[in-house]
């Protein structure tokens, strides 16, 4: 007689059998093993899915959708995240997240989908309360007007019609909410790094520091930028914006007499913004600098 185990163990072992006859779609037999990675596999990759939808929700309802219309009615959308608790007579500082190419449009969204999570973690929300503005380029427009291609550029005489609406936008913010004019920092990463270093040479005396990543800027006007607290960061191996853009642009810096901050990830394709968020003195360093320094 066998026993309750054995029981099981025969019903286990005949489910098996059955499970074993199953053919996958290939038409392929396939063993238990196989059979449960692929089942496996899809559950990891649904979870993966689920959790960064439930991430990417959090960012949108953390960061209010606005509309900036000018007195010619042109218009920018951006969204804008809000300190947690504004303190009477406190000001905070006001960081500008440029994003990439592939984030223009018009849907007010597309804008987060990089870098700009690091500042709605709760423990960064707690140690560096901020407001950060992350406006949207329309379709078809950029930071900066510019060929990407290209292996040098000069500063084009005027800002782009796009930066341009983010430069009112500042200093709007500036005036209604209580932003302190002494810490503001810039962060872009491919077209808006571009965008980036386009605004320093523009601004040098408006942000306390910045962060380029993965773009390109005018070397000629490196003058500009010696006493400007400056981390920038690209990966060797980026396919879409050339690593020499931004060696040459802080090796023109060091000429100049600066000493700005620069590393270079070996092996690392276009998303430098992914290793670049991860460093551990990214915040304390950026929060660290003011004009006042």
């Amino acid at each position: 007689m066998r026993t309750a185990v054995g029981v099981v163990l025969d019903k286990t072992s005949e489910n098996a059998k059955r499970f074993e006859r199953r053919p996958h779609a290939s038409g392929r037999i396939l063993a238990p093993a196989a059979a449960f990675a692929i089942v496996w596999n899809y559950f990891v990759v649904g979870w993966i899915a689920m959790h960064l939808s439930i991430a990417a929700a959090a960012v949108e309802d953390d960061f209010q959708p606005h509309v900036y219309r000018n007195a010619q009615q042109r218009e920018l959308n951006y969204r804008l995240l809000v300190p947690q608790e504004l303190k009477p007579g406190e000001k905070y500082p006001l960081v500008l997240f440029l994003h990439g190419a592939g984030e223009r449009g018009s849907d007010n969204k597309a804008q987060l989908k990089h870098v700009v999570s690091i500042f709605v973690d709760p423990e960064n929300r707690r140690r560096y309360p901020c407001f950060v503005l992350a406006p949207q380029c329309p379709s078809g427009e950029k930071w900066v007007d510019v060929n990407w291609f290209s292996k040098t550029h000069e500063t084009p005489e005027k800002p782009a019609a796009p930066m341009a609406l983010v430069l009112e936008v500042i200093e709007q913010l500036c005036k209604d909410q209580p932003i302190d004019s002494r810490r503001l920092y810039v962060i872009g990463l491919s077209m808006g790094g571009y965008g980036t270093w386009d605004l320093l040479v523009r601004k040098p005396e408006m942000f306390a520091a910045a962060v380029p990543i993965c773009g390109g800027g005018d070397e000629t006007k490196a003058d500009k930028l010696v006493g400007l607290p400056i981390w920038c960061f690209h990966g060797d191996k980026d396919p879409a914006v050339p690593v020499a853009r931004s060696r040459n642009m802080i090796e023109a810096i060091k000429k100049a007499g600066g000493a700005p901050k620069y590393t270079e990830y070996p092996g690392v394709g276009h998303d430098s913004w992914t290793p670049a968020t991860k460093e551990a003195e990214l915040l304390p360093w950026l929060f660290g600098q003011n004009r006042g320094n």
